[in-house]
């Protein structure tokens, strides 16, 4: 028969591993959950002289996410066209593309910042109103005027043809290349477009 005092004995020595168990167990509940992954934003385009503000999502592997802040950096990948502050405040300095890269601890993700030329005046695109035959390349450039003056943006603006069926469209570098087999002669509009202004010329393809 156990005397009082090996009962309490008995009766402290199991709260005291039950203490020990919840303890445990708890703790290893909390875990903080483990960074998989970022994902960095917004894609954008602005001109230049303009800003954007970016940010930075982190998912965890139980599947939550959250919006990442202090012990997050920021780079340019292009420093001469887009700068980025220590805040993901991104600044346009000349036109063209660079990769906004974000990091926070060991993941990293970039998105893509345009730049494009403010204060455009006009474009112009030359060769105008040409006429060429089927199947053959034509590289056509534009020329923008701004108010610190012309400025060649032929591998920065957006190219567009009216007609698709007088041939291709690079729409990046601006190089048509005329359909083969017409039936018909086929004439198309040539534009390129940047910082909302458009220029135009006619092209023919016989």
């Amino acid at each position: 028969m156990l005397s009082s005092k090996k009962k309490l004995q008995l009766v402290a020595a199991f709260a005291t591993l039950f203490l020990f168990a919840l303890g445990v167990g708890c703790s290893g509940f909390f875990v903080d959950p483990t960074l998989t992954g970022i994902t960095v934003g917004p894609t954008a385009t602005i001109q230049t002289g303009k800003t954007v503000q970016m940010s930075a999502v982190g998912t965890f592997n139980d599947g939550s996410t959250k919006t990442l802040g202090s012990g997050l950096s920021w780079s340019s990948g292009t420093t001469s066209v887009a700068t980025v502050s220590a805040s993901g405040l991104v600044t346009g300095v000349a036109q063209g593309t660079a990769q906004i890269t974000g990091s926070y601890k060991t993941q990293s993700n970039s998105a893509t910042i345009t730049v494009q030329l403010a204060n455009i005046l006009k474009i112009t695109v030359t060769p105008a109103n040409q006429t060429i035959a089927q199947g053959s390349p034509q590289q056509f450039t534009a020329m923008a005027t701004t108010t610190s003056g012309p400025v060649d943006i032929t591998n920065s603006a957006t190219w567009n043809s009216s007609n698709s069926a007088a041939g291709n469209m690079d729409t990046a570098t601006g190089l048509f290349t005329a359909a083969s087999s017409l039936t018909t002669t086929e004439t198309t509009v040539i534009s390129a477009s940047s910082g909302g202004v458009v220029g135009q010329t006619n092209l023919t393809v016989q």
